[in-house]
């Protein structure tokens, strides 16, 4: 028997199913505005209503590897799985959706005969120990391959040419601040957050809609470091130019601060060359007062057996009291972890990047508050995703830094 065809008809301006004029009656469900638990019932109505295609988002989920997720308007990141609860998951897995899908389509049409593929193994690898590797600060010379630019003002990821990732802003206290001193975005410029320390002591987080201001100490000319990174940009609408980095001054009580050195940091380049597994390691430094450690570099590793079937397999790797940074697998930048915001909590593995015949390196860049001096300085590997974890986050905006912003 001959296959069924479907394409466009240019010349009669139409569409053609198996040769003949065929009228394209479609609609649209969205996982966010039809729950699970009515699909069924949505599809029989959408059939019953004459309709002959039905699109929907997302039928495949996918993952934002790196740095490529997006962002909403107003501000808001979206998390590094793109799963959203589609009939097949990050994992190609199948779902329970998948199969109601299936069996309202059997009620009107053939399907396919024979089982639809199986769903790919997991393995949970178990917990990793990690150990401080060197702060951000301390890695400038290696990260910053051409050193820093200065300039009276800052400037943008576009003015650096750098597109994603992070970048590091420095100045100096142009006067005394033994009393607590606002450091401040006025007209909102930090895109998206920004990791302050004095003299290698954090200081507090400024982030874009949410935190404009935070209270600092230090001495005159004691230096300041900015650490800045994006988020993601905006994908569409009339806010998608989205600039990053510091896109206006900052002001240190009333007087703007400039004299800028500004380091656009080539991270994954170094991870993936394993130059923060050489030479010594340095220590974190923890501010009891904000309750935040300096960003900084973690590393560990484990081995998979050689020899065993089927390994190595799929996994999702947690981040047990680690608070927010981006995690890379054998150099593989796999994302953005952020349990506090949530709701993503665990990170899927695909099987490809892993290894048996070397130990699988594991590198952390924790910006907020690493686990390893007062805590289980571990990553752990399992093969259950955590994709829908209800957290609790701080309210859209405020003007001042407070332990919410922690998160």
């Amino acid at each position: 028997a001959s296959s069924s065809t479907f394409e466009i008809d240019y010349k009669n301006d139409c569409f053609a199913k198996d040769g003949k004029p065929f009228r394209y009656v479609s609609g649209s469900i969205h996982y966010s505005r039809i729950p699970r638990v009515y699909w069924v019932d949505r599809l029989q109505k959408m059939y019953m209503a004459g309709l002959n295609a039905i699109q929907t988002y997302m039928f495949i989920g996918g993952t934002n590897f790196g740095y490529w997720n997006g962002a909403n308007s107003p501000y808001a990141p979206q998390p590094t799985s793109y799963d959203y609860d589609a009939p097949l998951t990050e994992a190609g897995d199948l779902t329970d959706k998948y199969f109601l899908i299936r069996d309202v389509i059997r009620m009107y049409k053939n399907v396919p005969d024979g089982p639809p593929p199986p769903t790919t193994p997991k393995f949970a690898y178990g917990a990793v120990k990690m150990k401080m590797l060197k702060t951000v600060a301390s890695a400038l010379d290696m990260l910053s391959f051409s050193g820093p630019v200065k300039s009276i003002y800052p400037l943008t990821f576009i003015d650096m040419k750098q597109h994603f990732g992070f970048m590091l802003y420095r100045t100096k206290l142009p006067k005394d601040c033994s009393k607590p001193t606002p450091l401040s975005s006025p007209l909102n410029g930090v895109h998206d957050r920004g990791y302050v320390t004095v003299d290698g002591v954090p200081q507090g987080i400024l982030e874009r809609d949410k935190c404009l201001s935070i209270n600092i100490t230090g001495a005159a000319g004691s230096e300041v470091d900015i650490l800045v990174e994006n988020m993601g940009r905006i994908n569409y609408g009339k806010y998608i130019n989205d600039f990053k980095g510091l896109v206006s001054n900052l002001t240190l009580g009333s007087d703007t601060l400039s004299n800028w050195l500004i380091y656009s940091l080539s991270i994954d380049e170094v991870v993936s060359k394993g130059f923060f597994w050489k030479g010594s390691h340095g220590r974190n430094v923890f501010s009891h007062s904000a309750k935040l450690t300096t960003p900084a570099f973690y590393g560990g590793s484990f081995s998979i057996p050689s020899g065993i079937p089927d390994l190595p397999q799929d996994t999702y790797i947690h981040f047990p009291d680690w608070r927010k940074g981006q995690v890379w697998i054998n150099g593989f930048n796999l994302g953005r972890y952020w349990p506090a915001r949530g709701p993503q909590v665990t990170l899927y593995v695909p099987a490809h990047i892993l290894r048996t015949d070397a130990p699988n390196n594991i590198t952390v860049l924790e910006l907020v508050n690493a686990p390893c001096d007062s805590g289980t300085c571990t990553v752990e590997f399992v093969d259950t995703p955590i994709l829908n974890a209800t957290v609790s986050h701080p309210a859209l905006k405020h003007m001042m830094f407070d332990k919410g912003d922690l998160a």
